[in-house]
């Protein structure tokens, strides 16, 4: 999906035809994922994948009113499942989802290689998209990233949300990076931004316009994001309270701007709270205190600290989340 140059002896009516086709691609792209996405935990039973406690989160989401659901990302564990879990959670969320509300896999590596062989995995699946997260732990120079983009925008006719988020990856997928990459690729539709500035999100505006998508990475700055043009957020909150994001998501998007900001208000606390400690584990500490799943987790990830837990408890009555 990437622009390439033209191939010697090629006529005319093939550039002609490319351009119409990429033209069409970024037709079909524009604002595909705005609104309201879940970042979906993993749900883990006896050192498994709990494949019931899945569909039963989803089923959730749907009637929650969200967009999409967002597998194997951060919040649900990528790192710790492997290359055959990591593809049949993408799978069971397609199927679980049953095209009521889109799936954008997480299908981003600190390796190329690894990145399109998952994202080539998700698109047989029949995800909507693909979330690439920004290389780790090798810290690419800004280069390197355009060619790692680049490289797996090519290998797939998927929609692709980028991903920075500079304090787990230590780089920042650079406003010009993506700018080059959205002009060259034209499945490069947006950005998940987690990079805690909304200076950022009107940087990322001023520079790619008004059809690129940008979505909060932080619940609780969603609505100061949405204020200065991001288009909704893949969110942590709404595997809790996935009707409460979506509606406060929605009325800021709708002109109401009074209700989105009572929304905010009520669920400020357990925005903050599902990150007292490192994100999955407080939510699925949340979920499992509701019934939804059971509390396991795959190492290194531990339980909550005793004060911890019961701060979270308290903030999940406080926001009638528990009784």
């Amino acid at each position: 999906m990437c622009k390439s140059k033209r191939v010697n002896g090629a006529g005319e009516n093939f550039g002609l035809v490319k351009r119409a086709l990429l033209a069409d691609a970024a037709g079909r792209f524009e604002f595909m994922f705005t609104g309201t996405y879940t970042a979906i935990v993993t749900p883990f039973k006896n050192g498994g994948l709990d494949e019931a406690a899945l569909e039963r989160l989803i089923r959730l989401q749907i009637r929650g009113g969200v967009d999409g659901v967002v597998p194997v990302g951060t919040t649900g564990e990528s790192p710790t499942v492997d290359y055959e879990e990591h593809v049949q959670i993408i799978k069971l969320s397609v199927k679980f989802a049953a095209r009521r509300i889109k799936v954008l896999a997480g299908t981003g590596a600190n390796s190329t290689k690894e990145a399109i062989y998952l994202t080539q995995r998700a698109e047989e699946a029949g995800a909507d998209g693909s979330l690439q997260v920004a290389p780790y732990y090798n810290k690419p120079s800004q280069e390197g990233l355009f060619q790692h983009f680049r490289e797996i925008a090519r290998a797939t006719k998927l929609p692709l949300m980028l991903y920075s988020i500079p304090g787990r990856c230590g780089v920042e997928i650079g406003v010009e990076t993506t700018r080059r990459l959205a002009a060259e690729c034209k499945n490069v539709v947006g950005m998940k931004e987690a990079g805690g500035s909304c200076d950022r999100v009107s940087q990322l505006r001023a520079a790619l316009g008004p059809k690129f998508t940008i979505l909060s990475g932080d619940d609780s700055l969603t609505l100061p994001f949405l204020a200065v043009g991001a288009q909704g957020v893949i969110s942590v909150a709404s595997n809790v309270i996935p009707r409460g994001v979506s509606r406060m998501v929605g009325s800021f998007r709708s002109g109401n701007a009074a209700a989105a900001m009572r929304l905010h208000a009520k669920f400020y606390p357990l925005f903050k709270d599902l990150f007292i400690e490192t994100n999955p584990v407080p939510v699925k500490a949340a979920l499992a205190m509701m019934g939804l799943i059971e509390e396991e987790y795959r190492l290194p990830l531990a339980p909550m600290a005793a004060a911890n837990r019961a701060r979270l408890k308290a903030t999940l009555k406080a926001c009638g989340i528990l009784k």
